[in-house]
């Protein structure tokens, strides 16, 4: 035996890292089938960024083209005429159209829609909720232009009465004074978008309630908590980001509906001060009205208009994912 190479005393040598054992995830990183479906979603998405992208310098060229004609503010203009020389044209009175109402629309969806969703998880009981949820299904999958056959047959001449009522109590605000006339009006867009917006508010709020922990409810419930405290307390922190995703959903229909609107509004290029006189106009519905008669350069400023609403929702989006993640510290499953 060679002592040279063995001594007793010595010290044992220090222990190194210790070497971790593979795991599935890293031995399944090398199998085919994950590198398949590791480069078709990664695809996925930079397809998709793609996409954006080329619509955005699509809009942005054409856009610039038109703008570049244009003699007057592209932004303050209450006017649209590209046949003119020089041509002139703005998006005043489409920008104040478009987000008055879009504002309208929410302010009447939202709150009932969410009362519609607690109504159907909470309170109904299930021989009537499942009717009511597949109604609203069913409203979500009607054709624009059927809801804007709707409103110009059924709900403008039955909005006499409510815009009556309105300038009878309202009137001194100025916002609700009616002068008479057919009520082809912002409200009536407003009102009529609402209803097309409902449902899709509704059945993903619902589907949020829905996944509320069980456990809180009835913690809530043990504590003697009545039912709208449960909801209250428990349901509705638990479901507010879904709620503002549900409403940025009906939001973003509501900036681009085309055709009902297009059908129930009569357009004019002035901003009135009462949202019950005729008049006014959208993004979509100018594009979707002057687009198959427009020359080259009427294209273009159409064009250059989508790009504004292009932007907008964007923002909105944007404004959207910033309010949720603020809301991230709070989630109902990791309570």
């Amino acid at each position: 035996m060679d002592i040279s190479t063995h001594n007793p005393e010595a010290p044992p040598p220090a222990p190194g890292p210790p070497v971790a054992a593979p795991t599935s995830a890293s031995r399944g990183a090398t199998r085919p089938g994950d590198r398949i479906f590791l480069g078709l979603s990664r695809g996925s998405g930079i397809f998709l960024l793609v996409i954006m992208a080329a619509i955005a310098a699509f809009l942005t060229y054409r856009a610039a083209n038109a703008i570049s004609k244009d003699h007057t503010n592209f932004l303050t203009t209450f006017e649209w005429n590209t046949n003119l020389e020089p041509a002139s044209f703005g998006i005043a009175v489409l920008a104040f159209g478009t987000v008055v109402s879009a504002i309208i629309a929410m302010a009447l969806a939202v709150p009932v829609s969410v009362g519609i969703a607690l109504f159907i998880t909470h309170y109904a009981p299930r021989r009537l909720g499942g009717p009511i949820a597949f109604v609203v299904d069913l409203l979500a999958a009607v054709p624009s232009i059927v809801y804007g056959l709707w409103g110009a047959l059924v709900l403008v001449p039955h909005m006499d009465g409510l815009f009556g009522w309105l300038d009878h109590y309202f009137g001194w605000t100025g916002v609700f004074e009616w002068q008479g006339g057919a009520p082809r009006s912002m409200l009536t867009v407003g009102v009529l978008l609402a209803i097309m917006i409902l449902p899709i508010i509704t059945n993903v709020s619902r589907e949020v309630f829905r996944q509320v922990p069980r456990m809180h409810e009835e913690a809530a419930l043990a504590l003697g908590a009545t039912r709208w405290e449960v909801i209250r307390m428990s349901v509705l922190p638990f479901g507010r980001s879904g709620v503002i995703s549900a409403s940025m959903l009906g939001l973003g229909r509501a900036l681009g509906e085309t055709m009902a609107v297009a059908t129930v509004l009569s357009p004019t290029f002035e901003i009135n001060a009462s949202l019950l006189d005729p008049g006014g106009g959208t993004f979509a519905q100018n594009i979707a009205s002057k687009f198959s008669e427009a020359t080259p350069l009427g294209q273009d400023a159409l064009i250059a208009s989508g790009l504004v609403l292009f932007v907008i929702t964007l923002l909105v989006n944007g404004a959207a994912r910033m309010i949720i993640n603020r809301r991230k510290e709070y989630s109902g499953a990791n309570a």
